[in-house]
């Protein structure tokens, strides 16, 4: 139990850092850190909370299948299924979905093409990549409103113990092999895509003036 505490500790101080760089507008997002492996066992954000206040039901233990573990009078979040396909898959101890401006339109400009890749950005390094010349590509998937085909989907591009997937007009979902990792993976992206957003603005600034 006092494993449980910890990992509801860390999840706790995620939730409040990204609270504060208001990443969850209109109760959006979801969170998850796994508790264990055998059975798996994850704690996850309660669904329909406003994230930027703390409360004593503000995660729920659930299982390999997204059910609660247990008694509770709250639901896990919508979302959960993403979670479970992260932590079936990969050895990622913590996954964070959430829903920003800068991620809904980078999916949009891109959502044709399945994907964004970005080189020569130095926060690439958030994702092990090193070399000079090294590509980092995210994927985009669609955004299906029925949650089990949506996390099939996700599933897909599952593949490492970090990394991070775009759902076309439905944010973004990143993960590694703990809190800190996937926490810095998160940021790493959301900065990339600010960045693509102002560089696209900038361009067409000087467009219109040229």
């Amino acid at each position: 139990m006092s494993y449980v505490l910890t990992r509801h500790h860390e999840l706790a101080e995620i939730k409040e850092e990204l609270a504060e760089r208001d990443w969850f507008m209109g109760t959006s997002g979801n969170l998850a850190i796994k508790v264990q492996d055998d059975p798996l066992q994850f704690l996850v954000t309660a669904s329909g909370k406003d994230k930027r206040k703390k409360t004593k039901e503000d995660f729920l233990l659930v299982d390999q299948n997204g059910d609660p573990v247990g008694s509770t009078n709250v639901k896990p979040s919508f979302e959960t299924l993403l979670h479970c396909e992260i932590y079936k898959k990969t050895a990622a101890g913590c996954s964070l979905h959430v829903h920003t401006v800068a991620n809904n339109v980078i999916s949009e400009l891109y959502g044709d093409e399945g994907k964004i890749v970005f080189q020569g950005q130095e926060l690439i390094k958030a994702f092990g990549y090193w070399e000079e010349d090294a590509e980092l590509t995210i994927p985009i998937i669609h955004n299906y409103a029925h949650i089990p085909r949506l996390a099939e989907t996700l599933s897909s591009f599952v593949n490492d113990d970090k990394g991070a997937v775009l759902i076309r007009n439905h944010g973004i979902t990143a993960w590694g092999k703990d809190g800190f990792e996937a926490k810095k993976i998160l940021e790493a992206c959301e900065f990339l895509f600010q960045y693509q957003v102002t560089l696209l603005q900038t361009k067409a600034g000087r467009a219109i003036k040229i």
